[in-house]
């Protein structure tokens, strides 16, 4: 029940030649790909002169349609358009029913972005089995255990995989400011998202800074003391696994933007702190999410810019207009 299997059989007529014959043979020979949950089995046969069956096994790197739980892979060197969409708390079995339909039915996914949608907890099984499989599945957050036991309350990344997740969200600025309480602390965050990776999530990590902060030039203090515990928590190849969202925290939800300049000046700065303290190749490799207030009418020149990479969408993807982010994406 948890595997899907296809088959495509592609036909190929090949011409063989004789050296010693005027005639030419026409062999066939059919290539069979079968899909399962963990790995893609490629089995080749010919039926020219007696070919033998050649079998190829590889591990499955999700570029295909998910069987529950697949995630898109980036070529090296290429960052390919991430959108997640952040539900926060809000939903109900109903209502979700109804925009889960908008969004099956919304048309076809641009083949250079990635799209995520992270609920509440309680609704993470309903958009494994409704939502259209060519959409990624997430949680908002995750504990920091790492396995099972005495955890009152949390819920552990293992178990967002084992239920069918590809992505968890961390260092939410929400989750910072604790609402009212204590708030989670970067150093928090950083093992948090470490803990998620092991688990075999990807994390949309995200940072940045207040209005006051901003307005006294500490924007990129900030990020980087939220991002100098990540570097240290990861190993070099956790980063393929790693999303920077980037979220000014005056614009979350308050209907403020930053302008397509001032996102695009700050995404660089974030990517040579990357280059400066990580390695040039990561930071050449690592997506950078604008979040800071992303809809439909301001997707597309946010998206132009050359350092931003996708966006962490709030309010919008609580609507159809999430679809109109993801059409944003420049084709």
């Amino acid at each position: 029940e948890n595997s899907g299997i296809f088959a495509v059989a592609i036909l190929r007529l090949a011409s063989v030649g004789s050296a010693f014959a005027t005639t030419t043979t026409l062999f066939s020979s059919s290539i069979i790909f079968c899909f399962d949950r963990e790995n893609v089995l490629i089995a080749t046969t010919a039926a020219a002169i007696g070919a033998a069956s050649a079998y190829l096994y590889f591990n499955k790197t999700s570029t295909m349609t998910r069987p529950k739980g697949s995630s898109v892979e980036v070529a090296e060197g290429d960052r390919k358009y991430l959108i997640g969409g952040n539900w926060k708390c809000n939903g109900t079995v109903e209502a979700n029913e109804a925009l889960i339909k908008t969004f099956n039915e919304a048309g076809p996914i641009p083949s250079n972005c990635e799209v995520v949608v992270c609920s509440t907890f309680i609704h993470l099984s309903q958009l494994l089995s409704s939502l259209r499989e060519d959409v990624g599945v997430g949680g908002q957050n995750c504990g920091n255990n790492a396995g099972k036991g005495a955890f009152t309350g949390e819920i552990a990344a293992f178990q967002l995989k084992d239920l069918g997740c590809t992505w968890v969200i961390i260092g939410h600025s929400e989750r910072r400011e604790g609402f009212g309480m204590v708030g989670e602390p970067s150093d928090l965050c950083a093992a948090k998202c470490k803990i998620a990776i092991d688990a075999g999530l990807n994390v949309m990590f995200a940072i940045g800074e207040k209005k006051e902060e901003r307005e006294s030039g500490k924007t990129m203090e900030v990020c980087a003391s939220q991002l100098e515990p990540l570097a240290k928590a990861l190993d070099a190849k956790d980063w393929e696994k790693v999303a920077i969202a980037y979220e000014p925290v005056w614009a979350i939800g308050t209907g403020l933007t930053a302008t397509p300049e001032m996102a695009q000046d700050t995404h660089a700065d974030i990517r040579k702190w990357i280059s400066d303290n990580v390695s040039p190749e990561i930071a050449k490799a690592t997506r950078i999410q604008y979040g800071g207030s992303m809809k439909g009418k301001n997707a597309k020149d946010l998206l132009a810019q050359p350092d931003i990479d996708g966006g962490l969408i709030g309010g919008a993807s609580l609507t159809e207009d999430f679809f109109n982010v993801v059409n944003g994406v420049p084709k």
